[in-house]
């Protein structure tokens, strides 16, 4: 009887991508949902503050519709025109609605950015127009950085690209996070597009402290980063690059000057060549 145990099998070469494709799918997905997680403070913030104006101008109308009701009552009883002070309540609590209105707008427009960014199920190409994509999240970004940062747009008029639009809304919220974060203090972010014939490009222009020039040669590698422990985990870049490369057939590259700020361009093409599903 033989008590030899059987000799392992050694995974297949095929058996090997997998298991690095699945863990790059776990990686990227890990680091879309700490991305959610950092933006979640400033859309609270976001959010806290529409609803605060609704709270206060729903105890202004519900006070001016008690006062409303006495002199409305009044004139009645005189048989007369509503009062001056009637019709100057009445006009308040028209602006109070309207201002209510853009609240609740403000909070639907943050939700749904956030649900854009948030999908988990974009498998398939399709078509997508990309401003859109762009401004989705920088209602996104902007929560974080507004009032200390200026974003300026030069958007370009663009066919609608092939592409996953939930990746390409990782890539630009990480683009913009970085370039909020690169800015001491008070900036600006710029952001372009225009089309380069069969591609688009995108630009996103910040004036923070810019990249040192030893740093430029790692700045896409996995695990590096420039932030203090607990802030940064070294995977925004990297997997940046490769949704817009490997994933779109697409190229990034950047520009710097110390001191003076950081630019990243992001080349996309208009039509995809390949249908299958995205490797992150």
């Amino acid at each position: 009887m033989n008590d030899q145990p059987e000799p392992a099998v050694k995974p297949s070469r095929q058996d090997l991508l997998e298991q690095l494709e699945s863990a790059h799918q776990r990686l990227a997905e890990a680091h879309k949902m700490a991305s959610i997680g950092r933006l979640s403070a400033g859309i609270v913030h976001e959010i806290n503050t529409p609803i605060g104006s609704i709270f206060s101008n729903n105890e202004v109308i519900l006070r001016s519709l008690e006062v409303l009701k006495k002199l409305l009552a009044e004139s009645c009883a005189a048989s007369v025109a509503p009062s001056q002070e009637a019709m100057e309540i009445i006009e308040t609590m028209a602006t109070l609605a309207a201002v209510d209105k853009i609240a609740c707008e403000r909070i639907s427009g943050v939700i749904r950015s956030l649900k854009t960014f948030s999908r988990v199920d974009d498998r398939d190409i399709r078509k997508a127009c990309l401003e859109g994509i762009i401004r989705n999240t920088l209602k996104l970004t902007g929560t974080i950085f507004r009032r200390r940062i200026a974003v300026e747009t030069h958007f370009e008029e663009l066919p609608e690209i092939e592409c996953y639009p939930g990746l390409l809304n990782q890539v630009f919220a990480n683009l913009l996070v970085n370039a909020g974060q690169a800015i001491e203090g008070e900036g600006k972010i710029t952001v372009t597009t225009r089309r380069e014939n069969d591609f688009v490009h995108v630009s996103i222009a910040d004036t923070g402290k810019g990249i040192k020039p030893e740093d430029r040669g790692r700045i896409f590698a996995r695990g590096f980063t420039t932030k203090p422990i607990g802030e940064g985990t070294g995977l925004g870049l990297a997997i940046t690059r490769e949704i817009v490369e490997d994933t779109h057939g697409g190229s990034i590259d950047f520009e710097s000057e110390p001191g003076m700020g950081t630019t990243f361009h992001v080349r996309l093409p208009i039509t995809q060549t390949r249908k299958s599903s995205p490797a992150s």
